[in-house]
């Protein structure tokens, strides 16, 4: 049966396919595949754009995780210990903490989805930053050698360590240097390990 339209089989570019009855020779050619635009390559290939898109999915990555571990979090407000008398406020002014339990349904939910949005929120924020941080430092390194190798991707995480670190310290800085390199290193050797094709 054939389409209209339709190579060989019946479908558009469906070259070498037997049709019903056929006896699978063909002569039309298989479609070749379009191109794309070459300057629009070119941007997706820089600097730039690898920046953007990481940090876009490091963001992305980070909502989804923020929003998981806010549903498995106990540590809210309503939570902690009350101090002072109890029914009086520890400070003037203050009201004591409330179990979360005690109120209405409405408020609790109300209360849990402000939490877990406000974690989502940030833990987006760290994640996009760390994806472009990483991301913008490795292409810069890549480009500056010329070379895409497991270097870059240690040295880009040293940097990347070493700067989300640096208001602690000297040494918090050169811990998370080498934490943060010993895991890109890990993660790019695992990635340009040969995959087993059975």
């Amino acid at each position: 049966m054939n389409f209209p339209g339709g190579g060989a089989g019946g479908f558009p570019g469906a070259g070498g396919f037997p049709s019903a009855g056929g006896s699978g020779s063909s002569a039309t050619p298989p479609m070749p595949m379009p191109q794309g635009d070459p300057n629009l390559q070119n941007l997706m290939e820089s600097c730039y754009a690898k920046t953007v898109m990481s940090g876009g999915a490091g963001f992305a990555l980070g909502g989804v995780f923020g929003m998981f571990m806010a549903s498995m979090a106990y540590d809210t407000p309503y939570h902690s210990p009350q101090t002072g008398t109890p029914g009086q406020p520890a400070i003037p002014g203050i009201k004591p903490p409330v179990d979360i339990s005690t109120l209405p349904l409405r408020k609790q939910l109300a209360h849990g989805f402000k939490d877990m949005g406000a974690r989502s929120w940030s833990t987006a924020k760290n994640f996009g930053q760390v994806g472009a941080l990483f991301s913008g430092i490795e292409c810069g390194i890549e480009g500056l050698r010329a070379k895409n190798d497991l270097a870059n991707g240690v040295a880009a995480g040293c940097l990347t360590g070493g700067i989300l670190a640096r208001n602690g310290g000297p040494q918090a800085a050169a811990i998370g240097c080498a934490g943060f390199a010993a895991f890109s290193a890990a993660i790019d050797a695992w990635m340009r390990m040969p995959k087993d094709e059975d």
